[in-house]
């Protein structure tokens, strides 16, 4: 069997999915530019699952970089996760977005034709399904309109996806619509290092009970949700990456048969409010956070969570970790690693 191919693999799911990966029984290979990731995520990786691969420093933009891992590699499937993906950036550097995730999309399936890589997983998100479509959402529904840029990278990285298997009779796809990933490995050891000020709520929860941020504010309080605060499916982050386990399995044992495109959420069909993540991890980590209420934010939506029945059917995957053990192993890594990768 041949390799497979992380591009963006230093990232936070990137890692967690090397990991799996390799304690699955596959061999594979990554490339990162870093620029919002750590090497020293994939040494741990190493580290841990006692198994070593090869790394390229490499921008998923640059077809010669790409050219030489895929002539370097017997490549069976890519994973793409590079890609810019913070969203209030995205709204402040509209152009720095669409160039970079369109055209490391453009770029990794034109490579894929050129050297004949014929399967690929696509990390995409909820945020395809627009503001329009109801909650719980299904991939049968309709991409929708999108609220920023980040999602409408990823709505357009779709269409060319999709576009292109219909083009190419040998190119397969699946896209993987995830939720909103928190936690970390149970080890400690790699876990969501964002630059910067965070975008999500896990890491500046863990931030604030870690002391790098003074408070912690929740956005809007008199939504129409139980508690008046949004809620959101969140789903573990080592949940996810054995999802993609589970989708490279299905796809590279169905590819004998012929090329398919399939798309899947990733969640667990749950939605918590934020003041219900905010309580439970300080019950569960016997912590007390300095919170408040501030107002709601641009474009956030009351409530987003998945219907996720047909991952269960189709690959036979299922998230398996709680609220607790999201809440647990997000303060284990954060608690280890205060600064980060950067000790």
């Amino acid at each position: 069997m041949g390799k497979i191919f992380l591009a963006g693999g230093a990232g936070y799911i990137g890692s967690h999915t090397a990991l799996s990966l390799l304690r699955s029984g596959y061999e594979i290979v990554t490339a990162d530019n870093y620029s919002n990731s750590s090497p020293e995520a994939l040494n741990r990786v190493m580290e841990l699952s006692g198994k070593t691969f090869k790394t390229y420093e490499a921008d998923m933009t640059d077809t010669s970089a790409i050219a030489e891992i895929f002539s370097e590699n017997e490549i069976d499937a890519v994973i793409h996760f590079a890609g810019l993906k913070a969203v209030g950036e995205s709204v402040e550097k509209p152009l720095e977005y669409y160039r970079c995730n369109l055209d490391a999309t453009l770029s990794l399936l034109e490579m894929m034709r050129k050297y004949s890589v014929k399967n690929i997983i696509f990390s995409s998100s909820a945020t395809v399904y627009g503001g329009e479509n109801p909650s719980p959402y299904r991939e049968d529904m309709s991409r929708s309109a999108c609220t920023n840029p980040y999602g409408w990278t990823k709505f357009m990285s779709e269409q060319i996806i999709e576009d292109t298997v219909k083009a190419e009779k040998n190119i397969s796809a699946i896209l993987l619509r995830y939720f909103n990933p928190v936690g970390a490995d149970e080890s400690g050891m790699i876990g969501e290092d964002p630059l910067g000020i965070p975008n999500n709520l896990m890491p500046c929860i863990c931030q604030t009970a870690v002391g790098r941020r003074e408070k912690l504010t929740i956005f809007g309080r008199d939504y129409d949700t139980p508690d008046g605060t949004c809620r959101r499916d969140y789903i573990h982050v080592s949940d996810l990456a054995d999802g993609h386990v589970k989708a490279l399995d299905y796809m590279l044992g169905k590819n004998s048969d012929g090329k398919i495109f399939e798309i899947f959420n990733l969640g667990t069909g749950v939605p918590y409010s934020v003041t219900e993540i905010v309580q439970t991890f300080e019950r569960v980590n016997n912590i007390k956070l300095n919170y408040s209420y501030g107002e709601r934010r641009a474009g956030d939506l009351p409530e987003c969570f998945a219907e996720p029945s047909r991952a269960n059917e189709v690959l036979s995957w299922t998230a398996k970790k709680s609220l607790e053990d999201m809440c647990r192993d997000s303060w284990n890594w954060q608690s280890k690693n205060p600064q980060g990768y950067n000790k």
